[in-house]
């Protein structure tokens, strides 16, 4: 499967923007998607995750409250909706995928999944 992400931007704090993970590929109904962001230096860390049926969610502690995950399996298609952003979450946003039956829970780790898209630049002003 190849993903392809888009949405990012510039924005000011406060402000919103919405993420799109747009699949290809045959089965997509049997995949997870987990939204990751990655600053220089740092890890690329989890900031939420749906699971393949689309009624089980995780989000970082960081993002809870202000970012929404959902998915349109019809065009494969799963939306990062981010709310009263801050400085902090300016990043590079990559997501990825998994087929698995597994629970959100298991699907916090990068390592945990199988296809990346090529990430999508997040960056909010003060």
């Amino acid at each position: 499967v190849q993903l392809q992400a888009s949405g990012g931007g510039l924005v000011q704090s406060g402000g919103s923007l919405r993420l799109s993970c747009t699949a290809s590929g045959p089965q997509w109904s049997r995949y997870a998607v987990g939204w990751f962001r990655q600053t220089p230096g740092k890890e690329r860390e989890v900031v939420a995750a749906i699971n393949r049926r689309g009624d089980s969610t995780y989000y970082a502690d960081s993002v809870k409250g202000r970012f929404t995950i959902s998915g349109d399996s019809a065009k494969k298609t799963v939306y990062l909706q981010m709310n009263n952003l801050k400085p902090d979450d300016t990043a590079v946003y990559y997501c990825a995928a998994k087929q698995t039956i597994l629970s959100v829970g298991y699907l916090a780790s990068a390592d945990s999944y199988d296809y990346w898209g090529q990430g999508t630049l997040v960056t909010v002003s003060s």
